[in-house]
């Protein structure tokens, strides 16, 4: 079993949840009305909004090839996980180093039931349902203490999450309470979106009203919450930039401009 975490499960679809309008953007199937009416809202702000979640989930594989392939990491704690989709984390680790040992963790208890029937066979890599605002209850959860060894570099992936934290939440505080627990060598994969300006804030503006989050920051607040680590190559910058695949066109789009990141290490 993949997870400690084996009652049956249950969610409340008549709320939107981050995960799954997350996954709908993606062109997924496990949505419903409540949180198709967030992403028409969404669209009505910014029509090339599912374009977010597809840039997040394509750095995310490229972030994770940099981490098992050129760090050489084989331990992940992946916070606010979502939905299993392609290129998870695991997939992408694995393959470029079989021992590497993934713990998803997200609120959301609908991740938890499509995590099990993914990793049914997979005992390197556990999915649990817990509160990333919380990293002293995270970091305790039995399924984190037996895969992850906090002796040896961890990669902490906050991807596409930290903007779901309000100011008052204290996103800089989550950061530490993580980054305090794992060694030197250890790596840390931030995305968040950005404030450019006005039309960045009309959409800030869409996500709070319709899904309760989504903060968008200055390029100074968001360097903050790499608490000061030095930055691989090429540091913070459009995920479209963030070690490409291909070609890139020299200008880029609106939505490709309010979506930054990058990595991380703890020294």
């Amino acid at each position: 079993m993949t997870s400690s975490d084996s009652a049956p499960v249950d969610f409340d679809v008549s709320k939107p949840s981050i995960s799954r309008v997350y996954d709908a953007l993606l062109g997924g199937k496990d949505f419903y009305p409540s949180d198709e009416h967030v992403i028409e809202h969404l669209q009505e702000t910014m029509p090339e909004v599912d374009m977010l979640a597809k840039l997040n989930r394509a750095v995310l594989g490229r972030g994770v090839r940099y981490l098992a392939g050129t760090a050489k990491l084989q331990q992940y704690l992946d916070l606010g996980a979502g939905l299993p989709t392609m290129e998870n984390t695991h997939q992408v680790a694995q393959s470029l180093q079989p021992s590497s040992r993934v713990v998803y963790v997200d609120f959301d208890p609908i991740v938890l039931a499509h995590g099990r029937a993914l990793l049914g066979e997979n005992d390197q890599t556990r999915v649990i349902t817990a509160d990333l605002r919380d990293p002293a209850k995270v970091l305790a959860h039995p399924d984190v203490q037996e895969l992850i060894d906090f002796g040896e570099p961890v990669a902490v992936l906050l991807v596409g999450m930290l903007h779901h934290l309000h100011d008052d939440e204290n996103p800089e505080d989550v950061v530490d309470g993580y980054m305090d627990a794992v060694p030197v060598g250890s790596h840390l994969f931030i995305t968040h979106f950005l404030d450019t300006g006005e039309e960045s804030r009309a959409l800030e503006k869409s996500f709070i009203e319709f899904l309760g989050t989504g903060r968008f920051r200055t390029e100074a607040e968001i360097t903050r919450l790499f608490r000061g680590y030095p930055l691989v190559e090429p540091g913070l910058v459009p995920l479209t930039l963030w070690r490409p695949d291909g070609i890139v066109r020299e200008k880029l789009s609106l939505v490709e401009q309010i979506i930054v990141g990058g990595i991380a290490v703890k020294s």
